[in-house]
């Protein structure tokens, strides 16, 4: 039995394929997961995770922090995740993770939804994988880790380096900095934090080795 899995960008997916599971890129959008997640379903997928990176609104995540949550909040409902899943990649982390259809940048507004809807933290992707799973009958769960933490605001710069296939675009990221270097130190402290993150998943994909299929564990 495969398990699905949807990712924003290509060096996410590039961690995930080391999982005995199928990889998809949605380019960081809720329509691409959306798309990404219906593509696995077809193939015959049978579960659906959303893995990646997601900004904190818990003030207490710092970067790198790792993501299980128990639920998806996205359009108007929580969406629980699958016991099974859960278990296997050992357990929920937090309660509770917004998904969002548009980028989350600023601190402010972190600090809003984090008051608002006491959501630890806050993806693009996990509540379009979260319905797809459900219009297919599908268990789903998220596995993340943190990048941005609530305290930081997002550099405009990185908002427009990506393409629709999750990869970084050099030469835009270089344009957009060089017009704005006031930006610099906020792009070095992002990357920093985008290591610790994707190292955070990296250790975690190799803990659950191949053991993330569905039915070995159940």
């Amino acid at each position: 039995m495969t398990l699905g899995v949807v990712v924003g960008l290509a060096a996410e997916a590039r961690i995930a394929r080391t999982l005995r599971a199928v990889v998809t890129v949605g380019g960081g959008t809720p329509n691409g997961a959306e798309l990404a997640a219906e593509s696995l379903a077809a193939g015959g997928a049978s579960g659906l995770l959303s893995f990646g990176l997601a900004g904190g609104l818990d003030p207490a995540l710092k970067p790198g922090d790792l993501l299980v949550p128990r639920a998806v909040r996205a359009f108007g409902q929580n969406w629980p995740a699958d016991p099974g899943l859960l278990a296997v990649l050992g357990g929920p982390t937090i309660e509770l993770l917004l998904s969002e259809g548009t980028i989350v940048a600023s601190a402010a507004a972190k600090h809003r939804l984090w008051q608002a809807t006491a959501a630890a933290a806050v993806d693009l992707e996990s509540g379009a994988v979260a319905e797809a799973a459900s219009r297919h009958d599908l268990p789903f769960a998220v596995l993340r880790a943190v990048c941005d933490p609530a305290s930081r605001s997002l550099p405009a710069a990185a908002l427009s380096a990506l393409n629709a296939a999750g990869k970084v675009r050099p030469w835009r990221f270089i344009a957009v900095a060089l017009g704005h270097p006031g930006q610099l130190g906020a792009l070095l402290a992002l990357a920093s934090d985008a290591r610790s993150a994707r190292r955070t998943l990296a250790e975690r994909v190799r803990a659950l080795g191949p053991s993330l299929v569905l039915g070995e564990n159940g």
